[in-house]
């Protein structure tokens, strides 16, 4: 392969900490991959040099990226995630040194089932997966970043808490989990001077890829290793760093020349992914940041398709025109892009449907266990068996009647036919009650008819559930119409099912499809665009692009947040190589929303 001018400078540098900043398409694997074969020209041993990488997959592609340039190396360099790098140290200190440590992590489920049972404890309410995910990203990024949960706020009921018992309860029981692996690294490092020279003599050369989703733990560990020449190769763009809810921060590269004095910059500017019109339309975008190094960005491919911002009435428009569009361009490779893991769903009920294959990246969704989804199809199935009272018990209170808990235990000794029956019987039961309770009745009844559909919109709307769910929104500090995402997506998938037994049929499908489904033949993928980054594609699709998705309704008060959400947006645009598809429902989940603010500058351009 012929490197550029800009490629050959980079991959020239041999000794001293170096910043190659390099933008979207600017071939940064080809520079990291260069630069090692120029090392070994330059007399050093293979196994001198570290390549740390962001992700397993990434490491696995360098490697053998090496492998097809360097065929006969017989020693080779190291390429290494930087949690599988501490976890080595770990190992090497246990070997020496007689300390043992075991991963939390090695059972899946004991990180999560104690962090629900602490929530519990502390709480008095169970968490829904979707929260329990956000308390174990906020538990990582105070570690990533070094902060005491006390010298901060968060949201989270009870949060600081559950962070103490759950490092207590690591502590006692001699356990670690992912996260600890860079501090305890780090720790063991600066107090084990034999194993720190050690570790350096292993290590003469080392490379960061994706230096801007390194956090400030992750990095001091690194600067240590490389310390006192810092032959330290860094491979970055500021303007990529979308990691922050996991501590990293971009803020260090910005101030890298404040520590190494000697520190040499390197530009990758030429994107040789994308056309005229994106890079130009990107470029214009990212530069309204305020906090990052300024970039000529550059391409020498040619004008094709303008960005398209495409508007819409609803959600199921925005699929429509990406099935017209797939039909249209068999030949290309296409990727729909979402904020948030929750938008896959309805697409993928609507491809599915259309008989479409796809592949899912990245897919967290906490969609099928969640409990507005379980709450509603419990309500819908009591009305179906009016005398279970196991049901009964878990929705009573989430519906509209005023049933007590002395009501709900006078049911329990009383059982009959018929709870609301049975009811009717309590001993002192005043008119008021009594009309509760006969209207309560007759709207079950009435539920019992209608198509399931309609049940899930009675629910929600007839039967007060909406009204529980503010509530829970209140006490808990969650957002009322992100929960209420979770009831239109229900209803959206029961649009075609007949009743309740065949939705639970079509649940368990998806469910089934988003968690092992990939088609190695497909030319479409779906992904969050966290799971995007590093991608390319010759048609993207960037759907559900209202103002409080992104940049998100409080992140304008928040001055990092809104640059984190524009370079969210802007890793979004950037992963096009030839059309860009930028879409607006007007109509989002059946709620009339504003238009994204960056899609109203985009479109002012």
């Amino acid at each position: 392969m012929k490197l550029s001018q800009e490629q050959i400078q980079a991959a020239s540098h041999l000794q001293g900490p170096a910043l190659t900043l390099a933008i979207p398409g600017a071939g940064k694997t080809t520079i990291l991959l260069h630069r090692i074969i120029n090392l070994l020209k330059y007399g050093v041993e293979p196994n001198k040099i570290l390549t740390i990488t962001f992700s397993k997959a990434q490491s696995l592609d360098i490697a053998k990226r090496f492998d097809l340039l360097y065929p006969n190396s017989k020693i080779k360099p190291e390429f290494s995630t930087i949690h599988s790098f501490c976890y080595k140290i770990l190992l090497l200190y246990s070997k020496i040194r007689g300390k043992t440590f075991k991963l939390i992590e090695e059972k899946p489920s004991a990180k999560y089932r104690l962090i629900l049972n602490l929530y519990f404890e502390i709480n008095k309410i169970n968490l829904s997966e979707d929260s329990l995910e956000k308390i174990i990203n906020k538990i990582s990024y105070f570690k990533n970043s070094m902060i005491d949960p006390k010298d901060s706020k968060t949201k989270i009921p009870g949060f600081i808490e559950i962070y103490e018992k759950y490092e207590n309860y690591k502590e006692k029981n001699n356990l670690i989990d992912f996260d600890d692996m860079i501090i305890y690294a780090l720790k063991i490092l600066k107090s084990d001077n034999y194993l720190l020279r050690k570790i350096r003599s292993k290590y003469e050369y080392i490379q960061l890829d994706e230096g801007q989703d390194t956090s400030i733990s992750q990095f001091e560990l690194i600067d240590l290793i490389s310390s006192p020449k810092h032959n330290l190769f860094i491979v970055a763009d500021d303007d990529q760093s979308i990691y922050a809810f996991r501590g990293a921060n971009p803020q260090y590269l910005l101030h890298l020349k404040d520590k190494y004095q000697n520190l040499k910059f390197y530009y990758l500017s030429n994107n040789y992914r994308s056309s005229k019109n994106i890079v130009s339309a990107s470029n214009l975008f990212i530069s309204k940041n305020k906090n990052r190094y300024n970039k000529k960005i550059s391409t020498h491919n040619e004008y094709k398709n303008p960005v398209n911002i495409i508007k819409v009435s609803t959600n199921s428009e925005q699929y429509e025109f990406i099935y017209e569009n797939l039909l249209q361009n068999k030949n290309q490779t296409h990727a729909v892009i979402y904020r948030n893991n929750l938008s896959s769903l309805s697409l993928v009920e609507y491809l599915e449907r259309k008989n479409v294959k796809f592949n899912i990246r990245g897919s967290k969704l906490k969609f099928f266990s969640h409990f507005i989804v379980q709450d509603i199809l419990n309500i819908i199935s009591f009305s179906q068996d009016q005398k279970n009272i196991d049901t009964f018990s878990k929705i009573y209170y989430k519906i509209k009647g005023y049933i007590s808990k002395k009501h709900l235990d006078f049911i329990k000794n009383n059982s009959g036919t018929n709870i609301f029956k049975t009811l009717l019987e309590y001993p002192g039961l005043n008119e008021f009650y009594k009309n509760n309770i006969f209207e309560l009745a007759s709207d079950f009844n009435k539920l019992k008819r209608l198509n399931i559909h309609q049940q899930i919109e009675f629910v929600f709307y007839n039967l007060n559930y909406n009204k529980y769910l503010r509530d829970v929104a209140n006490k808990f500090n969650y957002n009322y119409e992100e929960l209420k995402e979770f009831y239109y997506q229900l209803k959206f998938i029961a649009k075609l099912e007949k009743s309740l037994e065949s939705l639970l049929g079509r649940l368990s499908h998806l469910e089934y499809l988003i968690s092992t489904k990939s088609y190695a033949n497909s030319n479409l993928s779906i992904s969050t665009i966290h799971s995007v980054k590093g991608l390319e594609y010759d048609c993207v699709y960037v759907i559900d692009l209202t103002d409080d998705i992104i940049p998100g309704t409080n992140s304008d008060k928040d001055f990092d947040e809104y640059q984190e959400q524009r370079r969210l947006f802007y890793v979004a645009m950037t992963r096009a190589r030839e059309n860009l598809y930028l879409m607006y429902p007007k109509t989002f989940n059946g709620t009339p929303k504003p238009m994204s603010s960056f899609l109203e500058e985009i479109s002012n351009m």
